[in-house]
């Protein structure tokens, strides 16, 4: 059995090799948030745990990598953006297998809003069919913050495999810093 105690990021990389053009730039903000010794954000990041991939990497080994990574992971967050329902491979492969596999929650964080008192139509029209379809039937277990660096912090500490959120469409009403 794996040691679970990582945080897998997830977002669309948009097919851009620069990564300020993507939602990469939100996971380098997180990494950030993270080296810096002034701020209080701390996480044990899954993508550290194996050695990395290339671009060149064959989908048989980057999957693996990946299932890997995630199979090692208490949770996963998903940087959602209006990019994110376009993705049709990496953010997929990676939502079905965190929750048909792994069965770890996804705290999905949205960079364009605030603060999330419910989850509307506008969010949905971000999720990817793996997602929408698993918070349909019932089998993802999702809470919906926006991207603040508290609401993230308190996220990935709270929930994990043994602590789930009890839907697919839960929030906060904390105002996040």
């Amino acid at each position: 059995m794996a040691y679970r105690n990582g945080t897998y990021v997830a977002f669309h990389g948009q097919g851009q090799v620069n990564p300020t053009k993507s939602d990469f730039k939100y996971y380098s903000t997180m990494m950030g948030w993270k080296e810096n010794k002034h701020i209080d954000f701390s996480f044990n990041n899954s993508h550290d745990k194996t050695y990395s991939v290339r671009d060149t990497s064959t989908w048989a080994t980057l999957s693996a990598r990946l299932r890997e990574r995630l199979n090692n992971s208490k949770n996963l967050v998903l940087i959602t953006t209006e990019h994110t329902a376009l993705d049709d491979d990496g953010v997929p492969f990676e939502i079905e297998t965190a929750i048909d596999h792994c069965e770890i929650p996804i705290i999905a964080t949205y960079p364009s809003m605030d603060q999330i008192t419910a989850v509307t139509a506008q969010m949905r029209s971000f999720w990817p069919q793996a997602l929408r379809t698993r918070i349909q039937n019932g089998k993802a277990k999702v809470v919906h913050v926006p991207f603040k660096r508290s609401a993230l912090n308190y996220c990935m500490g709270h929930y994990s495999h043994d602590t789930l959120p009890k839907s697919g469409e839960g929030t906060f009403t904390k105002p996040w810093d």
